[in-house]
C-alpha cells in the first residue's frame, strides 16, 4: 500500500472533517507504515465549507457583525482569497440552523438578511467574485432577506413595505430593484449547493426541509404556497422561472434567488471543493480513497460528499471505501460502486454514546485497524 487519499465529511454534531481524517490517518500509519496518506478536508456546501477551503487555499478570514436568522446582532466570518477579489461565504455563518436554540426555530420568521450583509461587506472590500456555500440554513424565505440587505424592496398590494421572512413571501405584490447595490453588476457568483431540490412542490425546500427548521405541517403548506407565489413574482418581474431548477430549493430557496437575481451558477458543493483541492491530480497514483460521513444511506447518493468523491475516483479506477458512523441501505451503496463499506460505530452502541467525540475517535481507529480488508 503506497498511497491512500482521505476525503471524509464531518460527523455532524461530533467531529469535523479535519478531526475525522486526523484520526483515520493515525490509524492507517499504524497499520501501513510508510504509506503516504493525503488528507483533503471536504464539505458539500453546508457547514464546514469555509474551514475546508481555508485548509486548501490561501485565505484571509474576515469577522463582521451581521444579523442572525432572528435579526439579532451576531459575529460571523467569511474569507477573501489571496487574489483580493474572491470572497468565500458560508451562509450558515450568518443564517444557519445552529445559531438558534431548538425552541427558536421557525422558518415563518427567520431571514437570510445576514447573508446579504456578508455579501455587502465583501463588496465594500473590493470583492467581485463570490464562492458561496448555502447549506445548513435556518431559513425558508426564498432569499428575500439577502436581497433586502442588498437593496431590493418588497411591497404588498397596499404598497406597504415587507420585511423578509417565510411568512411574508405570500404577500409580495411588487418588487423594486432600483436601489439594488450597483456593485453587483458584473459580479460573479458560484454557489455550492448541498442538495439538488427544486424551488417548491413536494420535493422542494419547504416540504423536504421545513420540518427540521421547526415548521409545523400547516406552516410547511403555507411556506410552499409562498415559494410558489414568490416564483410567480420573479417570473413576472425578471422573466426567469425558478420552479424546477435543480438546487433552487437549497437553503430554503436562497439558491433560486441567487440564480434569478445575481445570475449565480449553482453547482454541487463537493465538486467545487474537490476542484479547489486538485483532487483529480492526487488520484492519478492513489491505491485507495476513503470517504464517509456520520450516517450513510440512500440519501448519500443525492449529492452528498461520499458520492461526489466516488464519482471522481471511478474516473481513475481507484477503489473507494465508505467509512461512516452508521450505514444503512448497504446493498444500494454497494451497487452504486463503493468497494467497501465500513461502519465505525458498533451496531449495539446507543447513538448518544457513539456521538461523543472521544468514543467516535476510538470507534474510527478500531474500524481502520480491524475492519478494512485491502
Amino acid at each position: 500500500m503506497k498511497k491512500i487519499i482521505l476525503a471524509i465529511d464531518s460527523y455532524k454534531g461530533c467531529l469535523t472533517s479535519k478531526e475525522v481524517e486526523e484520526c483515520v490517518a493515525q490509524a492507517l500509519r499504524e497499520r501501513f507504515p510508510g504509506c503516504e496518506v493525503v488528507s483533503v478536508p471536504v464539505a458539500d456546501g453546508g457547514e464546514g465549507l469555509l474551514d475546508a477551503l481555508a485548509g486548501i487555499l490561501d485565505m484571509q478570514t474576515i469577522q463582521v457583525e451581521v444579523h442572525d436568522p432572528l435579526m439579532r446582532v451576531h459575529n460571523a466570518r467569511y474569507g477573501i482569497l489571496d487574489d483580493g477579489v474572491t470572497a468565500v461565504i458560508e451562509m450558515a455563518e450568518a443564517s444557519g440552523l445552529p445559531l438558534l436554540d431548538v425552541e427558536e426555530r421557525n422558518p415563518m420568521r427567520t431571514s437570510t438578511f445576514g447573508t446579504g450583509e456578508l455579501i455587502a461587506d465583501a463588496l465594500c472590500r473590493g470583492c467581485r467574485k463570490f464562492l458561496m456555500g448555502i447549506g445548513g440554513s435556518a431559513t425558508n424565505d426564498a432569499g428575500m432577506g439577502m436581497l433586502e440587505a442588498l437593496g431590493v424592496r418588497f411591497y404588498d398590494e397596499s404598497g406597504n413595505e415587507l420585511s423578509a421572512s417565510g411568512e411574508a413571501m405570500c404577500r409580495i405584490f411588487h418588487m423594486d430593484l432600483s436601489c439594488m447595490d450597483g456593485r453587483l453588476a458584473g459580479t460573479e457568483f458560484q454557489v455550492a449547493c448541498d442538495v439538488g431540490n427544486p424551488f417548491c412542490g413536494k420535493e422542494g425546500a419547504a416540504y423536504v426541509f421545513g420540518r427540521q427548521k421547526g415548521a409545523t405541517s400547516e406552516q410547511i403548506m403555507r411556506l410552499d404556497a409562498g415559494m410558489e407565489h414568490f416564483a410567480s413574482v420573479v417570473r413576472r418581474s425578471l422573466g426567469k422561472d425558478v420552479i424546477g431548477l435543480s438546487g433552487a430549493g437549497a437553503a430554503g430557496g436562497l439558491g433560486g434567488a441567487l440564480w434569478a437575481f445575481l445570475d449565480a451558477c449553482l453547482l454541487p458543493g463537493i465538486d467545487v471543493l474537490l476542484e479547489a483541492a486538485r483532487f483529480d491530480e492526487e488520484l492519478s497514483d492513489a491505491d485507495w480513497v476513503i470517504t464517509g460521513e456520520g450516517r450513510s444511506d440512500s440519501q448519500t447518493l443525492m449529492g452528498k460528499v461520499p458520492f461526489g468523491v466516488l464519482k471522481h475516483a471511478r474516473c481513475f479506477g481507484v477503489p473507494v471505501c465508505l467509512l461512516s458512523g452508521r450505514i444503512e441501505a448497504k446493498e444500494t451503496l454497494r451497487e452504486a460502486g463503493f468497494a467497501q463499506l465500513v461502519e465505525a460505530s458498533p451496531a449495539d452502541m446507543p447513538l448518544a454514546e457513539a456521538m461523543k467525540p472521544e468514543t467516535a475517535r476510538k470507534n474510527i481507529r478500531q474500524a481502520i485497524l480491524r475492519g478494512v480488508a485491502w
